[in-house]
């Protein structure tokens, strides 16, 4: 049995969803991960006389394909898709059988019209939390476009495949044998990068908002609602909805619900703003907001965006160490995100930037999967909460190194090692190593906006106890802002009040509001 039981009762729901005869052409040999592929395969086809298997040749040893019976679907699994990646299997069998994909009808006719051949593939590791996304746009991609095919590649079960390639981050997807993208990206990102997204002149077309979110993170969200139900014109706009949330593995700390993931959160997030009448514009980058007789909200595309009021809602990104090397090298040893990218550095020597309970985290977590790690700060003692760093110190395999000032990121093709000059003897020092995670701090996504708005030196936005901004008109709300606490409840909370003062300040001008 490859399946516990409460992930089969779960499964068992799902297929009974099925539109469709399902066949899983399958390609196992005789060692333990075939042994495993063909064991979830059959499992899971033994629940539904729905599906059956055949076993077939295919690009790699083991997968499998999900194909409708009789044609030649262009979804295939290499490495058994448990983990993060059970979603993406079970929404795979469902559009593949028929069952229409949850996304925007504009966004479905541009998946349909996209003509070619394209193949892709993509790397990814099964405790890797954004990369559940990226699987699941290229499936529902090649449910949807007989010209496009996608194969989730589980980087630990082809080790040989991800060396040659140079894989040290995920996902990692590759399109017809060259290097597309990395990260996090959506079907419209995705959408966008194949010539497809959305025409600059359907967003100049749209009228002018009430009420126009820049981003879509918590407080962007909670903006979002909180304007809708006053029933005035509004709309979102945001390079990726979810922000940070959307990276972050497990959250606690979310009052009345004792424990999610980042993901969950914001698919729950997105549903409760589609509830209403708002207008999402996503995978869209803003290079400028400007206010002249409305505001006017300038796209990297070129497009503008007019609306009454502005709700400034872009929160941060994690901060870079700013050394040589760490550019160079990011995706190529250099990381951020160490539960996704962690496992493709097992037996390996890494290195922790930071000594505050992220890096904390990210060492205890690392520990468990890599060979040794060293975590370096820059003060004389960590940062981090007593609790973890109790833990952190009775770790065999982690050395913590203290008044560590880090001065480069060295490597060919590739991290080969970390310098750092001790702040004590003043000595310059270098470790050898295969891997370096950068976990300093965020640092608020504002640099595309002007002197004509007051930020702190660290850039955050300057707001007063409605959520106003120095500009009449202009709001901000959440991590971008400067709020004392950088947290996903006390973000919603300033976006309800950003939104808030927004609508209190429309109803005192002389512009009237458009009702939805």
């Amino acid at each position: 049995m490859v399946l516990d039981n409460a992930i089969t009762q779960q499964l068992k729901q799902y297929l009974d969803l099925l539109e469709g005869d399902l066949t899983f052409k399958l390609d196992a040999g005789s060692d333990a991960n075939s042994d495993k592929l063909a064991g979830f395969v059959r499992e899971v086809a033994s629940m539904s006389p729905r599906i059956t298997v055949e076993e077939a040749s295919l690009a790699r040893t083991p997968s499998f394909t999900v194909t409708r019976t009789g044609e030649n679907t262009g979804v295939t699994f290499a490495g058994v898709p448990l983990g993060h990646e059970f979603t993406s299997f079970v929404l795979a069998i469902l559009q593949v059988s028929g069952r229409p994909p949850k996304v925007e009808e504009e966004t479905l006719n541009q998946m349909k019209q996209l003509e070619g051949d394209f193949t892709f593939e993509t790397y990814v590791s099964l405790s890797c939390q954004n990369c559940p996304e990226v699987v699941q746009a290229l499936n529902m991609l090649s449910a949807v476009n007989p010209g496009v095919t996608n194969t989730m590649i589980d980087g630990a079960a082809f080790k040989d495949e991800v060396e040659a390639r140079d894989v040290m981050a995920v996902p990692a997807v590759y399109l017809n044998g060259e290097f597309l993208g990395g990260g996090r990206m959506t079907i419209e990102d995705i959408l966008e990068k194949l010539g497809q997204g959305t025409d600059a002149s359907e967003l100049d077309a749209k009228d002018p908002f009430d009420v126009l979110v820049v981003g879509g993170g918590p407080a962007g969200a909670s903006a979002a609602v909180y304007a809708s139900r006053k029933g005035i014109r509004t709309g979102v706009v945001a390079e990726r909805f979810g922000g940070q949330v959307q990276d972050t593995m497990s959250i606690e700390n979310f009052i009345s619900v004792k424990k999610t993931e980042g993901p969950k959160l914001v698919a729950s997030l997105e549903e409760h703003v589609r509830d209403y009448s708002v207008d999402i514009m996503k995978s869209q980058r803003v290079k400028a907001v400007d206010k002249k007789d409305l505001f006017e909200v300038t796209l990297e595309n070129g497009a503008v965006l007019k609306s009454k009021s502005v709700i400034l809602s872009t929160g941060a990104r994690w901060r870079n160490v700013g050394v040589p090397g760490e550019e160079a090298f990011k995706n190529n040893g250099v990381a951020y995100c160490p539960h996704c990218d962690g496992p493709l550095f097992e037996g390996k020597d890494v290195s922790v930037i930071g000594g505050g309970n992220s890096g904390v985290e990210a060492a205890i977590d690392l520990a468990g999967i890599v060979n040794h790690v060293y975590l370096l700060e820059f003060m004389p003692e960590l940062k981090a909460d007593e609790v973890l760093q109790k833990k952190l110190h009775s770790l065999p395999n982690v050395t913590v190194i203290t008044n560590a000032q880090t001065t480069e990121i060295t490597g060919d093709k590739k991290v080969n090692g970390i310098s750092y000059k001790d702040r004590v003897t003043e000595e310059d020092r270098h470790i050898p190593l295969q891997g370096v995670f950068v976990q300093i701090g965020l640092v608020p996504n504002t640099e595309f906006l002007d002197d004509s708005i007051e930020t702190t030196r660290m850039g955050e936005i300057v707001v007063d106890q409605h959520g106003a901004t120095n500009v009449p008109g202009l709001f901000a709300a959440g991590d971008c802002t400067n709020t004392p606490y950088k947290q996903i409840i006390i973000s919603m909370g300033s976006g309800a009040t950003a939104s808030l003062g927004a609508f209190d300040y429309l109803i005192r001008s002389e512009e009237p509001v458009v009702s939805v």
